[in-house]
């Protein structure tokens, strides 16, 4: 048949984007396909993108040399590289679109550079991931695979609840969640196994109040450089997505930190990485604590590397034509000087009577970044930038689950000392009243009358940590009444304290604006060398 497709001019690298947009799946995996066009052009090959998203930038005709507007399945692109030839083919940049065909296309012999299929699957796949980390001997959650309801029910007693389950193979955190009890996870997992027949259910033991930790990383197969270490502001067991993270860390220890760098090189080397990587953490009594590892670019890549200065994306491209960390210039640097943190937008105001509690299913639909040199001042910024409009006085309404109200303590009377009102269930006030707390005591929203309802509009903010989910209880009312109303809610005590520091020092010293040049003169800066390749 006759093909209008031009013939390269000079040696080509062909790129394959993220498809359609959706939830878990978006513009952080357009941003590296871009970025690595950018980078490869530059270094003298052509670029072919692959993408059917007319949304994206990676689709403008001035973003590569040669654009196929096609679907992303194995079918196309084995047609578009018979007809343009490509030196290498990228696949880790486009998120799980993209790698859910590579397997079929290194059968049928397309040139796949960077991190081998297989050794991308041994990653994903947690039977082959397993052993790797015996023979590595790192530690990692207890966990089971099952792949009917009563293995699941079986692993589920044998690790204790609750446990994370999900399908395997799914990006964004899709249809996980955490599961309390056994009559929950039958239910959860024939949902499962009709959504994704054939799929295995992962079962892992979930480390409750513990910190979640992502490290991006780029490797070339010997050497690797840590692009940024992001400590997780909401507790373990929230979506990378949609929690707020900061880097550099806000409270882990050197002694955890350097652990967490030497596990990834670790599985750098034992993957044979060649590109991008992410790894997530959960630390819990100071222990660390291995969740997953994924040798692909990450939805974090585009934060580290606006964070950092450092253009990961760029460099991986780089790396998967041959170039190598050192021959780049590469090398790992300190920690910045500001703090950066990444906020969620959230679409609940969309969607009035859905309970807004986060949990490992991403949710939301965009993020922001709020910059400065304290932990304080860069989290009002992001929560700024997220549309939460925090008041400096007012009223404050706080209600948590038994658990949390010892630890609430301190935190409100910090809340009243700044001068709010607070304002209380009758549980958590009986609670702060003995403490010397003082608050006004409400009614519950179903009895009616003097409710939180009724005070929204005077109320700067809520913080409200959940007893149970669903849309029926008092508390996912309230919730899903603040995210109609736009009134700033918080239902972690971990995001309760980034709050009370930000507020101390907003009241102290109002914030700051700079360009973005002034605080990392140097992004962006590295010297490669001439290219090798083309």
């Amino acid at each position: 048949e006759e093909s209008e497709a031009p013939t390269p001019s000079k040696p080509a690298i062909m790129i394959l984007g993220g498809g359609p947009n959706r939830i878990g799946q978006g513009i952080e995996f357009d941003y590296c396909c871009c970025h690595a066009a950018f980078a490869l052009r530059d270094a003298g090959w052509q670029t072919i993108m692959v993408n059917s998203n007319p949304e994206t930038v990676s689709t403008d005709y001035d973003t590569s040399d040669y654009l196929f507007f096609e679907p992303l399945t194995t079918e196309d692109v084995l047609e578009i590289n018979a007809v343009m030839q490509p030196k290498g083919v990228i696949v880790q940049f486009g998120g799980q679109t993209p790698l859910n065909i590579s397997m079929a296309l290194e059968k049928f012999g397309v040139p796949i550079i960077g991190t081998s299929p297989t050794n991308i699957n041994k990653a994903n796949d947690r039977e082959q991931f397993k052993r790797v980390l015996e023979l590595l001997n790192f530690k990692q959650p207890a966990n089971g695979i099952a792949r009917s309801v009563e293995e699941a029910v079986h692993d589920a007693e044998r690790l204790g609840y609750p446990v994370i389950v999900r399908p395997s193979f799914v990006l964004g955190g899709r249809a996980m969640e955490i599961v309390q009890n056994a009559k929950d996870l039958r239910h959860y997992v024939q949902m499962a196994v009709n959504a994704f027949p054939g799929s295995p259910i992962l079962i892992d033991k979930y480390l409750e109040n513990a910190v979640e930790v992502d490290v991006d990383a780029v490797c070339d197969a010997h050497d690797t450089v840590i692009g940024g270490i992001l400590e997780h502001i909401e507790e373990a067991g929230v979506h990378s997505g949609d929690a707020a993270c900061v880097i550099p860390s806000y409270s882990l220890s050197d002694r955890i930190k350097t652990r967490m760098r030497e596990i990834t090189h670790g599985l750098a080397r034992a993957l044979d990485v060649r590109g991008l990587m992410n790894v997530q953490f959960a630390i819990r009594n100071e222990e660390v604590y291995l969740i997953e590892v994924n040798p692909r670019a990450s939805r974090t890549v585009p934060f580290v590397s606006k964070a950092t200065g450092l253009p990961l994306a760029k460099i991986a491209a780089l790396i998967q034509t041959g170039r190598t960390l050192k021959d780049l210039g590469v090398v790992e640097r300190g920690d910045p000087a500001a703090f950066a943190v990444k906020e969620s937008v959230l679409p609940f105001n969309k969607f009035p009577g859905v309970d807004v509690i986060l949990g490992p299913e991403m949710r939301s639909t965009g993020e922001v970044m709020g910059i400065a040199p304290t932990f304080g001042e860069a989290f009002f910024k992001a929560q700024l930038g997220a549309g939460n409009a925090l008041k400096l006085q007012g009223k404050v309404f706080i209600s948590v689950r038994d658990n949390d109200k010892r630890l609430m303590i301190p935190l409100a009377q910090m809340i009243s000392d700044m001068g709010y009102e607070i304002l209380t269930t009758r549980g958590t006030g009986i609670v702060f009243e003995r403490n010397g707390v003082k608050a006004r005591v409400l009614h519950k929203v179903k009895d009616g009358g003097d409710t939180v309802l009724t005070h929204l509009k005077s109320i700067a903010f809520v913080i409200n940590t959940p007893q149970k989910r669903g849309g029926g209880s008092d508390e996912s009312r309230i919730r899903s009444a603040c995210a109609v109303s736009n009134t700033p809610y918080f239902t972690t005590l971990s995001s309760a304290a980034a709050l009370i520091s930000a507020l101390k020092q907003q009241k102290h010293t109002d914030y700051q604006v700079r360009p973005l040049q002034e605080i990392l003169p140097d992004r962006g800066v590295w010297r490669p060398l001439k290219a090798a390749s083309a």
